[in-house]
Formats: structure tokens, sequence, C-alpha cells
């Protein structure tokens, strides 16, 4: 008489066999595709740097257009370029990691970020004589339900916006989910983020829609509609990055030819 296949020995051997053939296939295909998962976040990541800044040929690829683009590293402290602090320098890990970030007072969090890394990347375009033609400074904050990631991008001038875009977010469809509708991202372009001081931006979201006529209107941009909290996130991301606790030394410092 054949042995009872169905004891609890057997159906667990069978079952601890078959998690380890399972871990070790997916163990494997991560692996194997760890490259090309870190190869189309990069290509994601030039696509929104480029699109920020307004730059499109279809006729040519991503990494083409993005040859005319220049990473450099800016300390935010004294907002002069340094070197990259590590090799494959990752942002959103630094700002936790107490060398390389530090955590933010509730006064200067106006972003709700908690922790912010002392040193950002920024990416420059530049004329055949070396002057800035555009700037494209990494930003994020959050909005009612999540942090936003995106790019903000300004004219040689350092404060005229050329685009906003958000590549990262879980705002709700339909309402905060609109910072990703073409409309209202074309709204941006022609912008000014700062007034007379240099180190206090201005630009804010507005209820109810911007009037061109108004006074200051080139500072305003019409809210989210229906979207009341994820405008002011908007908001207040845009004026902490663009503020003393973010760009503004080292936008002042470009300006003075000191970066």
């Amino acid at each position: 008489m054949s042995s009872n296949n169905d004891t609890i020995g057997k159906t667990l051997t069978v079952t601890i066999l078959l998690c380890v053939i399972c871990s070790v296939v997916v163990s494997a295909a991560a692996v194997m595709l760890k490259p090309k998962q870190v190869a189309n976040k990069d290509l994601d990541r030039k696509s929104n740097i480029l699109a920020a800044a307004g730059i499109s040929d279809p006729s040519k690829s991503v990494d083409e257009l993005f040859k005319q683009i220049t990473t450099r590293y800016v300390d935010l402290d004294s907002g002069k370029f340094v070197e990259a602090p590590v090799a494959n320098y990752d942002v959103r890990k630094a700002a936790k990691d107490p060398q390389l970030g530090e955590k933010l007072s509730r006064s200067e969090d106006i972003a709700s970020i908690k922790y912010q890394a002392k040193v950002m990347p920024v990416y420059l375009i530049e004329s055949g004589d070396g002057n800035i033609e555009k700037v494209i400074l990494p930003v994020h904050g959050y909005g009612l339900w999540s942090t936003l990631y995106g790019f903000l991008a300004l004219e040689g001038d350092l404060n005229t916006v050329v685009g906003l875009g958000f590549y990262s977010h879980g705002e709700t469809p339909g309402l905060g989910g609109e910072v990703d509708n073409p409309i209202w991202k074309g709204l941006w372009p022609g912008k000014k983020v700062y007034g007379s001081d240099t180190s206090d931006p201005e630009i804010h979201l507005v209820k109810g829609g911007v009037d061109p006529s108004a006074p200051e209107a080139e500072y305003k941009v019409d809210a989210l509609s229906g979207a009341t909290l994820t405008s002011n996130g908007v908001t207040h991301l845009i004026q902490f990055w663009m503020g003393k606790n973010g760009y503004a030394p080292f936008l002042n410092n470009l300006r003075a030819g000191e970066a």
C-alpha cells in the first residue's frame, strides 16, 4: 500500500519549497530588471526637466535634447556651487541623512517637508558665451494627500517663470490632480517670482481667477478649482524653495556672478 501523501509534514515541505522557489524567481527578476528601472527613472527625470524648460523636439531623443542642459549642485546655505556630496546622490535619501540633510523647524517648514537636503541639484541652460538662458530647479512640498515633486524653470533673468510641472503626487483626480492639466500649467509662463526683494518671493495662487489688468497680477496664478488645500500647498512649496531657506541665496549669488 502506498504511503499517504496528504500528511502535514509533506504539505509543509511542498509549501516551503514553493515559497523558496518563488522568492528566488522574484529576487532574480528584481536584480535583472534593476538597470532598466534605473535607466527609465533617469529618462523620466530628464523628460520632466525638459518639459518644465519648454524644450521639445519630436525629431530628437530625450538624451539628445538633454545635452544642452548642465547639471550642477548647490549648497543651499552658502548659495554656492559645490561637488555632489556622494556618488549617485539622491536628494530624498540625503534629506534624512544626519550628515547630508537637516530637520526643519515648524516656522521654517511652510512646505511641510520636515527634512531638507543641504545640497540640491540645479539644471542650467547656457548660451555659447556662458550666460545663463534658463535655470531649472527641483521643488517639492505637501498638498492635500501627498508630497508633490516637480521642477520650476526660470528665464535667464532668474525671475520670470518658464514653466512648472509635477512628476509625482497623489492628489485627487479632477481636483488637486489638476496640477497636471496643461491648461493650468499654461498659466505659469511669464509670471514673476520676486518683486523688489529677491529673497522674498511674491508669487502665489489666488481664488477666483486672476485679472490680468489688476495690480501685481504678474505675481498671481489661478488657484485650482475646488482644491483649496492643494493650491495652498503649491503656493507654500514655491515660496519655500524660492525663499531664503531654498534657492534665493544661490539665485542672488548667480545674479552677482558669485555662485
